[in-house]
């Protein structure tokens, strides 16, 4: 066989479609796009949910559930053993946002800080203090026992509702504040200031025994 003898299999290459060259091509005039239209336009490109007019398959599905994605509490979660395998962490000290992000565990300060406890077989050996919004159970045992220190500072969610982590009987602060029915707010303001007015003023016209 010669390099003369190879050839080109049959249909590897398409040529392309020429339009707009006269209607004896079956292609020119309008260029295979009909009449008018939005189609015949230049950038038009139909939506893939979009079905010809009727009821799209992503609506005629029921809705369910619930997602908090929109406001949800996003976290840097690091895990012990990751922090004691870093050189700038291998003989202990102070574990925070900061340091974590110096030591390139983090990329930024954008979110808040979680501390996870794997750090495999061997266990922690080394003092950490660490400052971190969230620490699972296992992470505050095994840093306790290794002699460190934990701070829990809670999320900015948790301190803008005035949540104390190291207080459990306190109450969070309620951002969203309900009203009864029947209560003095529902009434208006005016009707709610005499009512209070009513209250705190004395009884008149009562005679003493």
């Amino acid at each position: 066989m010669m390099i003369h003898d190879i050839t080109v299999l049959a249909g590897k290459y398409k040529a392309r479609k020429r339009v707009g060259r006269g209607e004896g091509s079956g292609h020119g005039k309008q260029s295979g796009r009909g009449n008018k239209g939005q189609g015949a336009r230049s950038g038009y490109a139909r939506k893939l949910s979009f079905e010809g007019g009727q009821m799209p398959f992503f609506r005629r599905l029921a809705k369910f559930g619930f997602t908090n994605a929109p406001f949800r509490t996003k976290f840097w979660i690091v895990n012990l053993a990751d922090i004691v395998a870093h050189p700038a962490f291998a003989k202990g000290g102070e574990v925070s946002v900061k340091t974590l992000r110096e030591a390139g565990l983090i990329r930024d300060d954008s979110r808040d800080l979680k501390i996870l406890g794997e750090v495999g077989e061997d266990g922690l050996k080394v003092k950490l203090h660490v400052t971190a919004s969230r620490l699972s159970t296992k992470a505050k045992a095994l840093i306790q026992q290794a002699g460190g220190s934990v701070t829990e500072t809670g999320t900015r969610r948790d301190k803008v509702r005035g949540v104390d982590l190291n207080d459990k009987s306190a109450p969070p602060k309620n951002l969203t504040k309900k009203l009864k029915r029947g209560s003095s707010a529902k009434k208006g303001p005016k009707a709610a200031a005499e009512e209070s007015a009513e209250a705190e003023a004395p009884a008149k016209g009562k005679k003493k025994a």
